[in-house]
């Protein structure tokens, strides 16, 4: 077979590079969100442009050839490559129009947070735009992991915490939010050990730090919690409070958007404060992005 690599595509080596790491073409595919035909098909075209197996496949399972073991380090040095020169390429694109992109996975609120540090910051860079990005509650770092966001409003603890910078902007009590037909939800307030046999709403396994301070891990005394379900939004958390499958610790400043009707929200007295902080990447000195975490420290942080 001749070697015809005019054509060997980024996507061609990351498709290589999931079944390489995965060792297995089911778990490469759902990784990369396609179908296995589509990804063996690739593979196998990949496979006939470099005139070698990359892959030896038998009833054990998947194993790199020697030809795959050989271009493994290079398709990673490629791809490692070639995701800095998009980053770069996005970043002298957004230095260029001065935006400043600004992620949340829940709208900070807060009696205008958002709207005062935008006067404070466009104060100082007058040219600049700001973007605001929604972020899944599955990324608890809003898009700073990804490069998605510049800076990003996020809640303590961060995953990674060398990797990020941040200023506190506001510290709240954590209140907890139940169904209004909960027994519980009848009195003014709680203590937290009333609430160590209920089920809790938690969020996904990605994110553990945040998952268990909303569980209160830290104040259970080694009790490990019940858990009624999982939620991965607003809206999935109000639903499930509504149907019961649990109560729900939240910071005073998002309550208003899970006190809705069929749930109350009640104070809860036994646990430390949530960290609201705006956050950027270490390292990260461009001028907006310094600019923007000045405006919001120069706000302190809010307490309720």
């Amino acid at each position: 077979m001749g070697m015809t690599t005019g054509d060997v595509h980024g996507r061609d080596l990351r498709y290589f590079l999931a079944v390489a790491e995965e060792l297995h073409f089911t778990r490469a595919a759902e990784r990369l969100y396609v179908s296995q035909p589509a990804l063996s098909k690739q593979i196998r075209a990949l496979e006939r442009q470099l005139g070698a197996a990359l892959f030896d496949r038998d009833r054990r399972g998947v194993v790199l050839t020697p030809v795959g073991t050989a271009l493994l380090p290079h398709a990673r040095a490629v791809l490692a490559a070639w995701e800095e020169g998009r980053e770069a390429v996005r970043r002298a694109r957004e230095a260029a129009d001065g935006t400043l992109v600004v992620g949340m996975s829940t709208s900070p609120g807060r009696g205008g947070l958002l709207p005062a540090i935008r006067s404070r910051f466009t104060e100082a860079h007058p040219g600049a735009r700001l973007k605001l990005r929604q972020v899944a509650w599955d990324d608890p770092t809003a898009g700073l992991a990804d490069s998605g966001s510049d800076v990003a409003f996020v809640w303590l603890p961060l995953a990674g915490a060398d990797r990020f910078r941040w200023v506190v902007v506001a510290a709240e009590p954590r209140l907890v939010a139940l169904p209004e037909a909960h027994p519980l939800a009848a009195r003014e307030s709680l203590d937290f050990t009333d609430l160590l046999d209920e089920p809790f709403l938690a969020l996904p396994d990605g994110v553990p730090e945040l998952r268990d301070h909303w569980l209160a891990l830290d104040a259970r005394g080694g009790r490990p919690p019940v858990i009624g379900g999982e939620i991965g939004g607003v809206d999935e958390a109000y639903e499930a409070l509504v149907g019961g499958l649990g109560v729900c610790l939240v910071a005073e400043g998002n309550a208003p958007l899970l006190a809705r009707e069929g749930v109350v929200v009640r104070p809860v007295r036994g646990l430390t404060p949530s960290h609201l902080v705006l956050a950027w990447r270490t390292g990260d000195t461009r001028p907006l992005v310094r600019g923007y975490a000045r405006a919001a420290a120069g706000l302190g942080p809010r307490e309720a």
